[in-house]
């Protein structure tokens, strides 16, 4: 292009199509230089017809458009047609293909999935089955959108073919052929066209979904799931070899059926790879649960000291560490529980206090007049909303029963101090209901929040107050009689001493209106009269009566008005804009004091009406009534007191309802006084009250009170609560169950089961655990609570998921799923943990219930790391070839199965089967019992042919990796004479006899199942009194050196070849069927049996010829022996079930000692060993 070397744009098209072309013929399908071939060349093809249609479009832009939109409509069914065609055209080029000699038809096998019945294990291989018949209806139905969808099937079909049968097969070749007329049938038919011209680009790359799907551009999910599988994939170690070479694919059953046996969910790196493609990973988690899977069953499979066992170790760390990285390191994102249980306490304090009347007023304004301290219990803690506001501010409420519980001693203190009819009693129970609905809407009814403050409803507290009223009405009756009584008497006062001085010789002149200075005024008017002092504001009174006396002065009788500053109140109390209160004072006052009109109008008319004729100024509104005597406010119901001569009309828009503050109220710099005594009061956490609860056991033992509930060592308890126990120099806290606990004698006691953490099973180095994982174990002790150091939670899986208690951290909430069974070093799930039945006086815990399950992730075992350092330095001295060399070698001892092999250093011939590289648990793994004592290798010609061309094969290609080498075999199998096929057959048979009579043999040894002493330079068990045997040394030499060399040496060997079958009378490598020496069930660490062999001679010296002080330990007797109680305390005391008859566990022991010692020297004095 910068030569202007191309003449037009077909020119450069073609260069273009030319190095795609080649792009795509010399990668593999699901490479990546293939598919982005691919995705450019249909993108150049949308470009090319957008450049052509825009030079269509100038020649023809005089057309109208109704013809345009028919044209467009004929061409895209015109092209929809052509794409289906050509995809039959394509589909029929593969049925129609026949073999040149015997013209049979290629595809026969290819038209239906093979039967289930008949190959079951065929939908295990293959995870994306597909045929011919599939094809031929997607076409007809036109699922497919593209050319390129409908060929993605087809390969599919061919790869499926060739993964599940053997190279070389009928079937292998057949899709090879039929797979290269394909891609010439397609090439004859020239590039395919697109649907619609009219569609934009991006479009049409979107609608293209099948091929582009499986791009790792279009979501973010499957970016990281590439990124994952590739840095898997790609890893390197510090010499440059790639790990992941052994695990792209599977051997085959041919080769290797035992594998198939013990491994019962076989997967590679290509059929993940497959899984992908097809999308079929919903998220990250998938992905690594496969890996892990294949990373599992190499390490289930192979020895642990191979090298394919370290490699699946360290791609299992590499997983681990993408995954971390990919996913920002921290899982699960538990919420933050504590916060949560805050935030809903503030809130529902926050609606409390804010809970208004359809007028605008807080309810809880009247009740700040109700004192901290109780009068009726003085000794009780000072408390009222003031100190709750600052407990909520503090966070010290964390759990909301102890917050109701403040809540409702403020609000039943304010009923129990107040008339059933005064305004802070009704307010107390509106707000008291309130809050109980609030609560069930913030908690969900305990959906979210389950807690015992939920057990008080609206029915209770109906009753309460029900019962209150019953007890409070009769006096209050009384005390009303008493007062209208005391009011009639001191109104006649009044009436007598206001009128005394002429009611004898001046008559009244009663009147509905009078007038004044051009102004007339009528009963039921409010008005303002002058004060009594210069400085006080004008008197609000409301004319009940009007008269004029003898003498011709008029005067005016009524109730009177008293503004908030003219009442008594607390100067936290707020009050409405304009606010006047109904007083119970009613004097007269002469008319010539009167200074104007007002109006006074109920709380429910002022924010909607307004009179006319009176000024903003003049407008108050009344909405409780105020009792001098008693100084208090009380809400009015009814408003009786109507203003006939004033007419009112709505206001244009409503007033606001506005709240102010108390003009007393302090400043916002001052701070009230009271401030600082009430800190005082309020330290720490506020904490539920508790008590001791004792319990009646049946069966316990005499002098011990056991209890529900109890406080010792500063911490309250109850059963079923889990506690961490000091550990006596282990490395981590045990977790124990308190099922029982006790007193006696002033000290406490506790009993029930104890948890273990992952550090202490035993487990293959790639199993993954859940972060603060624990096993419920075999063991249960009794334990003196001084050895407990705090309290943790230990949950089930589905508690773990979905809710926590509200009072336990979370870095002490720990999950169990399963239960640890010693003796079978196994884990096994169970359904869910114990749960316990308490009484009502023991506080339960609160629980907060997740929105959404959280997702917990697993972490590698601690044994991991341990497993690749010591791997890592086991083939640190190795040189690249050796290594090199190594690795095949794991891969052919590993991944085939091998015929059996002979050792010289036994005269006897011993055949031992085949194993693989690893001990007999682990090579029966995931077998019946039944199953792994009768398993055996289905030996064949095939597999003693492999055995001896395999190393010849090598010698010529030492490069070859184990895969190349399977098939160059089997190649050399295909070609051999059938003559020379019959007599590998021949030979095989001989050798699976001899194998059936070796079996039986070993079934009838009183050691079944354990080698040859000479064999790998094994020594046989020890003696039972821990003396070697000379017999035995001369017999195995030290390491198996005894004339043979060094068997370890003979596997590391630089490019040596395999020994050749046993009957040429060579030496061949084995390897026992079970190991010698078993560890004991407190260690987890597994010894090769040579290091084991070498450690037991290492430790035997001129002076003694026996490792151990078994002579001491014979003399020991239990009267001379003093144990502390740390000794104590590290006895095995798990072997034994109980102490049965014996006073202590020590004791038990001790006499379980004698009874074993007894038993073996019986044992050796009957077979005169």
């Amino acid at each position: 292009m910068k030569n202007n070397e191309y003449e037009s744009v077909e020119h450069i098209d073609s260069d273009v199509t030319l190095m795609f072309e080649n792009g795509k013929r010399y990668n593999v399908p699901h490479s990546s230089i293939y598919k982005r071939a691919l995705k450019l060349q249909h993108i150049q093809q949308i470009k090319r017809k957008e450049l052509l249609q825009r030079d269509e479009d100038d020649g023809d832009s005089m057309l109208s458009s109704a013809t345009s939109d028919t044209s467009s409509t004929k061409r895209k069914s015109h092209k929809k047609n052509t794409r289906k065609n050509r995809m039959k055209t394509l589909l029929a080029a593969v049925t129609e293909a026949r073999e040149a000699v015997t013209n049979r038809r290629l595809c026969d096998l290819f038209m239906f999935k093979p039967s289930k019945k008949d190959y079951p294990d065929y939908y295990k291989v293959i995870l994306e089955p597909m045929d011919l018949r599939t094809i031929e209806h997607n076409i007809r139905s036109d699922k497919y959108m593209t050319e390129d969808s409908m060929l993605e099937d087809m390969k599919l079909m061919f790869r499926n073919a060739r993964h599940y049968n053997e190279e070389g097969s009928q079937v292998y070749n057949d899709a090879d052929v039929l797979e290269k007329i394909m891609k010439d049938r397609r090439k004859d038919l020239g590039p395919s066209t697109d649907d619609d011209d009219m569609m934009s680009p991006k479009l049409k790359i979107r609608k293209n979904s099948i091929t582009l799907k499986k791009s790792k551009y279009l979501t973010p999910l499957q970016q990281k799931l590439n990124e994952l599988y590739e840095a898997v994939k790609n890893y390197t170690d510090k010499r440059g070899r790639r790990l992941s070479t052994i695990f792209l694919r599977l051997p085959s059953r041919a080769e290797l059926p035992d594998y198939y046996i013990a491994i019962k969910k076989p997967v590679d790196m290509e059929k993940i790879k497959s899984h992908m493609l097809a999308n079929k990973y919903q998220d990250v988690d998938a992905l690594v649960e496969d890996l892990v899977l294949m990373f599992n069953n190499a390490c289930t499979y192979n020895e642990p000291e191979s090298l394919i066992y370290r490699d699946a170790l360290m791609l299992h760390r590499v997983l681990l560490e993408t995954r971390r990285d990919l996913e920002g390191g921290d899982d699960a994102h538990v919420p933050d529980v504590p916060r949560l249980i805050q935030e809903l306490v503030r809130s529902l304090f926050v609606s409390v206090l804010s809970h208004q009347d359809d007028e605008g007023r807080c309810y809880s304004d009247s009740l700040a007049e109700i004192p901290a301290l109780d009068p009726a219990n003085p000794e009780k803690p000072p408390l009222n909303f003031d100190i709750i506001r600052k407990n909520v501010d503090g966070g010290r409420y964390k759990r909301l029963d102890v917050f109701q519980d403040h809540m409702f001693e403020v609000l039943e203190k304010a009923r129990r101090l107040n008339r059933t009819d005064s305004e802070i009693f009704e307010d107390a129970v509106e707000l008291q209901q309130f809050l109980i609905r609030i609560r069930d809407e913030l908690c969900k009814n305990g959906e979210i929040l389950m807690s015992p403050a939920l057990s008080y409803t609206s029915k209770h507290l109906h009753s309460d107050v029900e019962k209150e009223k019953k007890e409070k009405l009769p006096k209050e009756f009384e005390e009303d009689k008493i007062k209208r009584e005391e009011e009639t008497r001191e109104a006649e006062k009044r009436e007598d001493s206001a009128g005394g001085s002429w009611q004898s010789n001046l008559q009244r002149t009663y009147s509905q209106d009078c007038s004044f200075k051009d102004s007339m005024y009528h009963v039921g008017e409010y008005v303002y009269v002058e004060p009594a002092e210069p400085n006080l504001q004008p008197h609000i009174i409301y004319i009940e009566r009007l008269w004029q006396d003898d003498t011709g002065e008029k005067w005016l009788y009524g109730c009177w008005f008293y503004r908030p500053n003219e009442t008594f109140h607390l100067a936290t109390r707020k009050f409405l804009e304009k606010e006047v209160f109904k007083s119970d004072f009613y004097n007269k006052a002469p008319i010539s004091k009167i200074l104007g009109k007002c109006v006074v109008m109920f709380v429910k008319d002022y924010f909607k009406l307004h009179p006319e004729g009176f000024r903003t100024d003049d407008v108050y509104v009344c909405e409780s009534r105020y009792s001098a005597k008693s100084k208090s406010f009380k809400k009015i119901k009814m408003w009786t007191m109507p203003l006939s001569s004033v007419r009112f009309v709505p206001r244009e828009v409503p007033l606001p309802v506005v709240r102010v503050a108390s003009m007393f109220a302090p400043k916002q710099e001052e701070k009230p006084p009271e401030m600082a005594d009430e800190s005082k009061m309020i330290d720490g956490i506020v904490d539920k009250e508790r008590e001791d609860v004792t319990m009646d056991m049946s069966n316990g033992e005499p002098g011990c009170l056991y209890y529900e509930q109890l406080f010792y060592n500063n911490l309250w308890l109850k059963v079923g609560d889990c506690v961490y126990i000091r550990s006596h120099g282990l490395g981590l806290q045990r977790v124990g169950r308190i099922e029982k606990m006790w007193m006696r004698d002033g000290a406490g006691y506790f009993f029930g089961p104890i948890f273990i953490h992952p550090e202490e099973t035993e487990h293959e180095p790639t199993k993954m655990f859940y972060k603060k994982e624990v096993f419920l174990s075999n063991l249960e002790e009794n334990c003196p609570m001084t050895c407990i150091i705090g309290k943790c939670i230990v949950s089930s899986f589905k508690d773990y998921l979905s809710c926590r208690p509200t009072e336990v951290p979370e870095e002490n909430v720990l999950l169990c799923e399963s239960r640890y069974i010693d003796c079978e070093k196994q884990m096994k799930k169970f359904k869910g943990l114990k749960r316990f039945s308490l009484s009502g006086k023991v506080v339960e815990d609160e629980t907060y219930y997740f929105r959404k399950l959280i997702v917990p992730q697993k972490e590698p075992s601690p044994l991991l790391d341990k497993k690749i350092e010591k791997l890592e330095a086991k083939f640190a001295d190795m040189t690249d070839e050796e290594l090199e060399d190594l690795g095949d070698d794991d891969g052919e001892l590993g991944d085939q199965s091998l015929p059996l092999m002979q050792s010289s250093l036994s005269s006897d011939m011993d055949i031992i089967p085949y194993t693989p590289l690893q001990s007999t648990p682990k090579s029966i793994k995931g077998l019946s019992k039944k199953e792994g004592s009768k398993r055996k290798i289905n030996m064949s010609g095939y597999i003693l042919f492999s055995s001896e061309m395999r190393a010849v094969i090598k010698a010529q290609h030492p490069d070859f990796s184990f895969g190349e080498l399977s098939r160059l075999v089997g190649t050399e199998w295909r070609n051999l004479e059938s003559s020379k096929k019959a007599e590998y057959e021949e030979r095989a048979a001989k050798v699976a006899e001899q194998q059936e009579r070796d079996r039986a043999h070993h079934q009838t040894s009183p050691r079944a199942g354990t080698p040859v002493g000479a064999v790998m330079g094994v020594v046989p068990p020890p003696t039972p009194m821990g003396m070697l045997k000379s017999s035995m040394l001369l017999v195995s030499g030290v390491n198996g050196m005894g004339g043979h060399g060094n068997m370890h040496g003979s596997q590391m060997g630089s490019g040596q070849a395999p020994p050749p079958y046993p009957g040429q009378g060579q030496p061949a490598l084995q390897q026992p069927s079970t190991p010698v020496f078993v560890s004991p069930p407190a260690k987890s660490q597994r010894l090769l049996h040579s290091e084991a062999y070498l450690r037991y001679i290492e430790g035997l010296t001129a002076e003694s010829s026996t490792i151990s002080k078994w002579d001491q330990a014979l003399s020991a007797q239990k009267q001379d022996v003093r144990l502390t109680k740390e000794q104590e305390s590290r006895l095995p005391s798990h072997w034994l079930k109980s102490k049965g008859a014996h006073k202590t566990m020590a004791d038990a022991l001790w006499r379980l000692r004698d009874l074993m010692l007894r038993d073996t020297l019986n044992i050796r004095q009957t077979h005169n060993l």
